[in-house]
């Protein structure tokens, strides 16, 4: 085996949290969408920074691929190892290192979950806001540079990251940034790593801004007739510039989809799910107005409501969507897309979509982050058909590039992995050689994330 000598020293420095088991390879190797099985050759649990060197410093001087693995739940195949190596486990590296409630941050490891900080967090009266459907690793989200429901105010990931340290190829060590609000001094090497996708380094802790909690919360629901009407009244009220934190457009599949995995009651037609926050008087004026808004074009149903536990199951149920469509054709899985286009462009984008989808044999339920101009649609296909898998492909391609004729991206949060690299030079022209001769000199043995990201070498 090409990396044998390399997995013989860490066996010895990592003992038994190194792991050749065929179970941990599988699931290291394993993606949540429709790529392959690419395992690595071991899997090494991480517990310090100084285990993170120590591997790194071996890995570099025997040349094997290292592969860095938060929870498992990205969708364009970031963690599969399709040249083998080592898979780095940062699940151990959980802690909350550090909450300063004055000024509005926290200092992380990279296996902390979301949901784990924001546990953390509930007797300070602040909370982290980006929210991916997964329980993601908060390590694995910067990577990505990922969002969610509530980017459309809290930004995405690129917003909330004051500073990540990092453990390059060769074994060096350096923190991109600190606490300050701002700053003007050099490059902006947070931004560089925020969204690498650990092709440029292992990140091994974040400092990360925080916000307060709102003093009032409202979440709802409206029905429309058609895709159009509701994305119309979404337009009005960005333009209109109400306090929405939310506001995720679902179609009618999706619908059907929620009222069997999640025994909701919805009409199978499209739907916004919103959400609202704010001061007391504001949050209530400004759902009025977003009732007026949807009543306008076509919104049925207007249900809305301040109450915890009815807020938190209708997200619950959003952030399963994804599992929710799976489960509308059993034993599928899926080619997941993600594009991202201007508001201008997206009743249009979704329109195509839909009418590209109905002209196949596919289901594709459509739903997504549409106050931001972001959606994704599933494409279900039978895991064992060649001609389902390359008619969704198609499908997905002609999203993305319709995305960029329309001035969008071909990821607007899932990131580039191995999936998206088709795009890449369409989306970025000479930058994407640029990206390639950063990844050269940060990484000039090609060892961190290989065949991700940049040009395959």
């Amino acid at each position: 085996m090409a990396y044998e000598k390399a997995l013989d020293i860490l066996s010895e420095i990592f003992g038994d949290n190194l792991s050749r088991s065929s179970s941990d390879l599988e699931l290291h190797g394993r993606s949540e969408a429709h790529f392959a099985i690419a395992a690595p050759d071991a899997v090494v649990y991480v517990n310090s920074l100084e285990d993170v060197k120590n591997l790194i410093t071996v890995c570099y001087e025997q040349e094997c691929p290292v592969i860095a693995w938060g929870t498992g739940t990205s969708l364009e195949g970031h963690t599969l190892a399709p040249r083998g190596g080592v898979s780095v486990d940062f699940s151990q590296m959980n802690r909350v290192l550090e909450i300063n409630s004055d000024d509005m941050t926290a200092i992380v490891e990279p296996g902390v979950t979301r949901e784990a900080l924001n546990e953390e967090l509930r007797a300070t009266g602040l909370f982290f806001p980006v929210d991916p459907g997964a329980n993601a690793s908060l390590g694995g989200m910067a990577a990505t540079r990922a969002s969610g429901t509530t980017a459309v105010r809290y930004g995405t990931m690129h917003d909330n990251v004051l500073s990540v340290s990092v453990v390059l190829s060769d074994g060096r060590y350096i923190e991109t940034g600190n606490r300050a609000p701002k700053s003007s001094a050099g490059y902006d090497l947070t931004s560089l790593f925020v969204g690498s996708e650990g092709t440029l380094g292992l990140i091994t802790q974040l400092t990360l801004r925080l916000h307060p909690q709102p003093e009032a919360i409202s979440a709802g629901i409206v029905a429309f007739d058609d895709m159009d009407n509701a994305v119309s009244a979404v337009i009005q009220t960005i333009q209109l510039g109400l306090p929405m934190a939310r506001i995720e457009f679902v179609d009618a599949a999706t619908a059907a989809a929620f009222n069997n995995y999640a025994k909701a009651d919805m009409a199978e037609v499209p739907h916004l799910l919103f959400e609202l926050h704010g001061s007391t008087d504001n949050v209530s004026d400004s759902a009025e107005i977003f009732n007026d808004i949807c009543t306008d074009h076509g919104g049925q149903d207007f249900q809305w409501s301040s109450k915890t536990e009815e807020r938190t199951s209708l997200w619950a149920m959003r952030h399963k969507a994804y599992y929710a469509v799976l489960a509308s054709r059993p034993g599928s899985t899926a080619v997941i897309t993600d594009i991202c286009v201007p508001i201008s462009k997206l009743g249009q984008a979704i329109a195509e979509t839909r009418e590209d989808i109905s002209q196949s044999s596919l289901q594709g339920p459509i739903f997504g982050h549409v106050g931001d101009g972001n959606f994704h649609a599933i494409l279900l296909i039978d895991p064992n058909s060649k001609k389902e898998k390359a008619e969704a492909m198609r499908i997905g391609d002609e999203m993305a590039k319709r995305a960029l004729s329309f001035g969008g991206t071909c990821s607007g949060e899932h990131g580039v992995g191995m999936g998206k690299l088709k795009f890449m030079e369409a989306q970025h022209g000479a930058g994407w050689d640029v990206m390639d001769q950063i990844k050269r000199q940060l990484d000039p043995l090609n060892i961190l994330n290989p065949g991700k990201l940049v040009r395959q070498n």
